[in-house]
């Protein structure tokens, strides 16, 4: 049975973020609000944790996960960039970005997209996830919480602990935080290659809004 915290958007309880740290660290899947929507969390590197995120999502093993990171210092351990990407995601993070890059050696190998070597990461400008990450000292292994067979993420803190709560250690309910996911960019390459448009605005990259 999860534990449930109702936790406040944007002043967190310590306690709470203690506590929320140490069901992470225990090898626990956690459901947490971000910017953009909620998503399911865990240890980073821990394969447990990433086969059940998989098996919640009814994802295989080509699914990118992504690292929440606190700040560019934790970003440049595990992700490759150049000055030019650095001043792109200087201008779009703390935001509902996530961008793609080639990993470092410091990113477990079997985080790694099997066929790229490559790594999602992104900075959420939401409170309670960034409490968390500065109380773990390292990036959260994550996932979009979007079930199988539906086309939006759940968003209802009661409607997710009446889905998971057997399935899952811990929901952080801090209300309703949206359902639009955050824009995915491809930056592995020349130029930025748009994966998915999600909430966070193309312009940075001049690219027309759909």
């Amino acid at each position: 049975m999860a534990q449930f915290f109702s936790i406040h958007p944007d002043n967190p309880q310590p306690r709470l973020i203690r506590q929320t740290s140490a069901i992470v660290r225990a090898g626990g899947v956690i459901v947490c609000p971000t910017d953009s929507c909620y998503a399911l969390g865990g240890q980073l590197g821990d394969k447990n944790v990433m086969s059940r995120i998989r098996a919640l999502r009814g994802v295989d093993e080509d699914h990118h996960f992504t690292l929440m990171c606190r700040d560019f210092t934790e970003i440049s351990r595990y992700a490759k960039f150049d000055n030019t990407e650095y001043r792109l995601l200087k201008a779009c993070t703390p935001g509902c970005y996530t961008f793609i890059f080639q990993a470092t050696r410091e990113v477990p190998r079997r985080l790694l997209h099997p066929k790229r070597n490559t790594i999602g990461v992104r900075i959420p400008d939401h409170a309670v996830v960034q409490a968390l990450l500065a109380e773990l000292n390292e990036p959260l292994l994550s996932s979009t919480l979007m079930l199988p067979g539906e086309e939006l993420p759940l968003n209802d803190p009661l409607e997710i602990r009446a889905r998971l709560e057997h399935r899952v250690e811990l929901i952080l309910d801090s209300g309703a935080c949206g359902l639009e996911m955050s824009t995915v960019v491809d930056l592995t390459g020349d130029t930025p290659v748009l994966v998915r448009q999600g909430k966070g605005s193309l312009a940075p990259f001049g690219m027309p809004n759909g």
